[in-house]
């Protein structure tokens, strides 16, 4: 679907994150211990505790991220970019390794559970990516991306339920993203389609003109074809 977030748009969005910034070092999980499949390829290897993903690990590899880096917090941060930059090669299986071991190394790595809520959006369901999305959130609360990731999901999980505390939630969580960061070209398209869901169409084209003066990429046709349909645009740039 193209007013998706993450299907349609998440390799714009998340190459321009502030925290992409490739690291120097080698990724070195390719030498670890080898994990089931099944669990590694599954947000926080299948809800695995820390403890039990760590014996599952096994010593070898956290000897060597011991011995490879500053700190397993520092080594949680290269992982987790590694996650990023796997995704933007559309190399899901290997980004989600990839964040579960940013996770197992530090817990309070938001970008750990931002990077799973982003891929587990291949799901049917939102369910997932609402629970990692929230983890992060409460553990980074004025993250401009969490913030937007979030709020695009709850307005793909009303969208799925037309249920109004869904639409509000989301609402709010792209009111917050784009107070955090107004240069947030999609967070400026997904505001639109939460005003046009809530019946506010001339906001919406307002939103609409905010993002692709930021950026012509992140204008969703979709969405625009069906504000056409409600009311012409205002600046009568889309007919």
């Amino acid at each position: 679907m193209k007013n998706f977030l993450f299907l349609a748009a998440l390799l714009t969005l998340f190459s321009a994150s502030p925290g992409w910034a490739q690291r120097k070092g080698k990724d070195k999980s390719s030498s670890a211990v080898p994990l089931d499949a099944s669990s590694r390829l599954r947000p926080l290897f299948g809800g695995l505790t820390p403890a039990l993903a760590e014996q599952m690990m096994g010593p070898a590899f956290l000897a060597g991220i011991d011995k490879s880096f500053p700190s397993r917090a520092e080594a949680s941060k290269f992982f987790s970019n590694k996650g990023f930059e796997y995704l933007a090669e559309n190399q899901p299986d290997t980004a989600i390794y990839r964040f579960n071991l940013a996770w197992l190394l530090d817990q309070k790595n938001a970008d750990a559970y931002r990077g799973l809520g982003v891929i587990s959006a291949r799901n049917p369901t939102t369910d997932e990516t609402v629970s990692l999305l929230t983890q992060g959130l409460a553990l980074a609360p004025n993250d401009a991306y969490m913030l937007s990731d979030l709020g695009a999901t709850y307005l793909i999980r009303y969208q799925q339920t037309q249920k109004k505390k869904d639409l509000k939630t989301g609402a709010d969580l792209l009111t917050k993203a784009l107070a955090a960061n107004p240069n947030n070209a999609i967070a400026w398209q997904e505001m639109a389609r939460a005003n046009f869901h809530q019946g506010e169409y001339t906001k919406a084209w307002e939103a609409i003109h905010k993002g692709r003066n930021l950026d012509l990429t992140s204008l969703n046709f979709a969405l625009i074809s069906e504000l056409l349909q409600k009311q012409p645009d205002p600046q009568g740039t889309f007919k």
